[in-house]
């Protein structure tokens, strides 16, 4: 089967919280699926390169109450995964509270600003086939 993995991000927020959100999903995806990434290489000069990303991760642009529906409806789907990163985020101050605040939350609470969907090519298309690239 062949996997695909997207990311999707509210165009509406700041251009540093759209690099901040992509730059998050990006490492949750990594540590759920390290196997994506490649291996470790070195250049000419023998200088250390760490493996990056062995599949194309396109950012695509959805607005926010779109990005909380994929997010509603991929999430009852199985052999999907979703990554979500929330505004609860961006309101606390370490991990501890961030972690208070989510057990006190429902996802119908929050506020998506992006979300990763990985899974069958076939099932993320489902959701993001449609949606144009941020640009």
């Amino acid at each position: 089967m062949k996997m695909k993995c997207v990311v999707i991000v509210d165009p509406e927020l700041p251009i540093g919280l759209v690099a901040n959100t992509a730059s998050i999903l990006g490492c949750s995806l990594g540590k759920a699926h390290p196997e994506i990434n490649g291996e470790d290489t070195f250049d000419k000069n023998d200088q250390f390169y760490p493996g990056i990303v062995n599949i194309p991760i396109p950012i695509l642009k959805a607005a926010s109450n779109k990005i909380n529906e994929i997010h509603r409806q991929a999430n009852q789907y199985e052999g999907i995964e979703v990554i979500s990163f929330v505004d609860v985020a961006q309101r606390v101050n370490n991990y501890e509270e961030y972690k208070a605040k989510l057990k006190q939350s429902t996802d119908a609470d929050l506020n998506f600003l992006g979300i990763c969907l990985y899974g069958s090519e076939k099932k993320v298309n489902h959701f993001s086939g449609s949606l144009p690239m941020l640009r």
